[in-house]
């Protein structure tokens, strides 16, 4: 209990309530960021457990920062339907998968924790995910790739200006690739251009009709 009153003291000092967060947010932009330093990861832990389940905030720690994010419209209608279609992508080419989506990825002895946009276990199940994607409106905020990396997940896509920015993990750090090395055969600029057309449906569809092209 006197963690949880230790972070919501925190909290207003940096006039951040978290009653009154998202409104706080909306009402300056869409999108917003706000970092907050100083917290142990007891008190991010304690912060977690206050939050539960809210659709409201995606949450990112990393040696006492916390940042707390409240995705935009835009934001997270990318991120459902790059979702969608990577599920239709590995469904078509029997590639398997399990989805952990925002799920809370933490590691106490690393000091990181975030939440992604989107994720997945690829071939088997497995305590972190194998991809983690990240879709950007915002620039800013806390270096993500350093989180994944204490994590010790093997790829992250970044989405940003309709491009996807591939990193592999290479020993002790990410490399910039082209293409993706867990996904070889999928199209990423093809995925881009299915992601942000104006009728997600009609583009889950054609997205499918060239995936079954391919295979012939």
């Amino acid at each position: 209990m006197r963690t949880v009153i230790t972070l919501v003291m925190i909290l207003r000092s940096h006039m951040v309530l978290l009653d009154n967060l998202p409104k706080q947010l909306k009402a300056t932009d869409p999108e917003d960021k706000r970092i907050i330093s100083g917290v142990s990861w007891e008190q991010y832990d304690a912060f977690l457990s206050q939050l539960g389940d809210s659709p409201w905030y995606r949450v990112t720690y990393i040696d006492g920062l916390l940042e707390i994010m409240a995705p935009s419209r835009r934001h997270e209608t990318y991120k459902t339907i790059i979702g969608s279609l990577l599920e239709d992508y590995f469904k078509e080419t029997r590639t398997r998968y399990f989805p952990l989506g925002s799920t809370t990825l933490r590691q106490e002895k690393n000091l990181g924790g975030t939440e992604p946009d989107e994720s997945y276990c690829i071939g088997t199940e497995k305590e972190f995910p194998d991809l983690a994607i990240e879709v950007v409106v915002t620039s800013g905020g806390i270096d993500k790739l350093e989180v994944y990396k204490r994590l010790g997940v093997r790829e992250v896509w970044f989405f940003k200006n309709n491009h996807f920015d591939v990193y592999h993990l290479r020993g002790e750090a990410y490399e910039h690739i082209q293409k993706s090395e867990l996904l070889p055969d999928l199209d990423l600029g093809m995925l881009g251009k299915y992601a942000t057309a104006s009728d997600p449906l009609e583009a889950a569809l054609e997205f499918r009709d060239k995936l079954r092209e391919a295979r012939g």
